[in-house]
């Protein structure tokens, strides 16, 4: 059976399947029916949406089919995708529905399922709606393009409140911030969240219409936001991808503040203030060995996750960790949601900045981050690299060669037969070097 949930839920090309409308009831009235067969009574469901122009039809599609299969269902309108899962568990719904495609361009969209506690629902669940799919059960449905919207006001309102309680005592008067909203869900909460804390806001790509979002603009374009902040002078910019469950960053300075500098500002300020008793923090294999040393040199012991915020969150729940993230800009800190929040990521950058008296670039400090050489080789099949001798042996000879100060990544992609090969060290043209060795052998050996 082919799958249709992937590490972030069901994604792909609005109104071709598995995200036409047709499928996209059939999922809700399936998620309808397993979860009636799980509590024993008729669930409830909230649903959000970012502000691609197919968002509103496929929201209506699921609330049908949703509806078809028994549940209680309301929409929460234009939102980002933490502000769903807080709301689902806020106001007591048994899941929270996003549609949203996060980061890609407007022709996709896609579906994210949280449970109540901010984690994703189980496999298990995913796997039986899969089922229901691929069955091609046709499901009635009274009409595709209702949506039951009636408390989006309150349901805004409360999650802005949120985001302020969160941080009681912050007062950013006398701060200029540059706002890159990527014309998607960011746009109506977090321009006002800086205004109500007390800064001046500088906002640009907040104007949606359904086809802007992301496009050259937001977390994965930060020209616009870097000029933004250096022409006016602003002390910190920020960038939210289309679902604002992330952000970048660029200092006063106009120099890139990732997701790896996030964790390592967050860590420091957690660490000083006691609130880090582990003496751990969670990324991903792709952050920077760099964050890796610097947070050595603090005893601070670095855990390493698969990509994806799901792996990210896994591992923070089995350390009982306090603080972990992507380099992409995911930041997840559990004491306040088991979900990323691209705009509470942003205020607690803010606070650190206040509560250390030091503009961005200084609260960098500390951190190196270390070149890196990143080669795609193709392949025609992907065997396990330990188990290719002439791999295997130069990845060791390579590994000695970094001694320590650098690091070796082996992968495969996981959509096209490529091998990454990702090598971090001191000098830039010796990983170069090593990276095209390691890439000749396995083009010989697997390509």
């Amino acid at each position: 059976m082919n799958r249709l949930f992937g590490t972030d839920g069901i994604r792909g090309v609005a109104d071709i399947f598995p995200l036409d409308l047709k499928t996209v009831a059939a999922i809700g009235e399936s998620l309808a029916r397993r979860y009636a067969d799980k509590l024993g009574r008729a669930p409830t469901f909230l649903t959000g949406r970012d502000t691609r122009e197919s968002g509103t039809r496929l929201e209506a599609a699921l609330h049908a089919g949703a509806l078809a299969g028994g549940a209680a269902i309301e929409s929460a309108g234009v939102i980002t995708t933490p502000g769903v899962a807080y709301l689902t568990r806020e106001f007591g719904f048994d899941a929270g529905i996003v549609i949203s495609a996060s980061h890609n361009p407007f022709e996709d969209n896609g579906i994210k399922i949280f449970l109540p506690s901010g984690r994703k629902i189980d496999e298990e669940t995913e796997r039986a709606i899969e089922g229901d799919i691929h069955a091609g059960t046709e499901v009635e449905t009274k009409d595709l393009s209702v949506l039951h919207s009636g408390r989006v006001a309150e349901f805004h309102a409360a999650y802005v409140e949120h985001l302020l309680a969160a941080f009681p005592e912050l007062d950013l008067r006398g701060l200029k911030i540059a706002v890159d909203c990527a014309n998607g869900a960011a746009c109506e909460f977090a321009p006002d969240v800086f205004k109500k804390l007390g800064a001046e806001v500088l906002a640009i790509h907040d104007q949606p219409n359904g086809r802007n979002i992301n496009f050259e603009c937001g977390s994965l374009h930060l020209g616009g936001v870097r000029d933004l902040t250096v022409e006016n002078s602003a002390d910190i910019g920020v960038a939210f991808d289309g679902d604002s469950d992330r952000a970048l960053f660029v200092d006063e300075l106009g120099n890139i503040v990732d997701g790896d500098a996030v964790l390592w500002i967050l860590g420091c300020l957690f660490d000083d203030q006691g609130q880090l008793p582990n003496k751990t923090v969670v990324a991903t294999v792709m952050s920077n060995i760099g964050l890796e040393i610097a947070f050595a040199s603090r005893g601070i012991k670095l855990v390493r996750a698969a990509v994806g915020d799901k792996y990210v969150l896994e591992e923070l729940l089995k350390t009982e960790s306090k603080l972990g993230g992507e380099q992409s800009g995911h930041i997840i800190v559990p004491e306040q949601s088991l979900v990323g929040d691209g705009i509470m990521t942003a205020l607690f950058l803010l606070r650190a900045m206040r509560t250390s008296g030091k503009e961005l670039s200084e609260l960098t400090a500390g951190f190196v981050r270390y070149p890196q050489v990143l080669v795609n080789v193709k392949v025609k099949e992907k065997r396990p690299f330990d188990g290719v001798s002439d791999v295997a042996v130069l990845s060791r000879e390579i590994e000695d060669e970094l001694d320590g100060k650098g690091r070796l990544l082996l992968r495969y992609s996981g959509t096209e037969n490529l091998a990454r090969v990702m090598i971090e060290g001191e000098d830039q043209k010796s990983i170069e070097s090593q990276a095209k060795r390691l890439a000749d052998v396995i083009s010989v050996s697997l390509g």
